[in-house]
């Protein structure tokens, strides 16, 4: 089922997302900015775009798998989370990176992914003595391979 997604583009200049059949259901997002970090610096990218999420969903915002290769930087919180009320018109999204080397990033190259997500639905916690199931020995107890 298709959801329409209303996109606010910051800058003109920015190239227009593409969604490619088939291939993906990741979106790339691009810089907005050149940026040029060093070793162990922080910056918030500007990715040039608001949008408008339909109310329960919400977007996970991750890096590329070749970011790092390319660009030398992580994501600082893992994974960013864009819920629907973030959706003014200067709402911009952004990547929050950490640069693991001196690096240069251009305007429009593609850094981070996105996609839509359904949120959780309402969780009831039902606490209980045990749970009833049989134990799989901890964490990390299956061993390397």
């Amino acid at each position: 089922m298709e959801k329409e997604i209303k996109i606010k583009y910051l800058n003109d200049k920015i190239e227009k997302l593409t969604y490619i059949d088939g291939k993906s259901d990741w979106i790339d997002l691009r810089s907005a900015e050149d940026v040029d970090l060093k070793k162990g610096e922080f910056h918030l990218i500007p990715l040039g775009v608001a949008m408008e999420i339909p109310e329960g969903y919400e977007a996970h915002i991750v890096p590329r798998s070749s970011t790092y290769k390319n660009f030398g930087i992580i994501q600082s919180n893992h994974m960013g989370v864009v819920d629907h009320s973030y959706c003014g018109d200067n709402d911009q999204w952004f990547m929050a990176a950490i640069a693991m080397r001196d690096t240069h990033i251009s305007f429009n190259d593609r850094i981070c992914q996105f996609r839509i997500m359904e949120n959780q639905p309402k969780i009831i916690f039902n606490e209980c003595e045990h749970l009833g199931n049989t134990d799989r020995g901890g964490f990390g107890t299956t061993g390397k391979q």
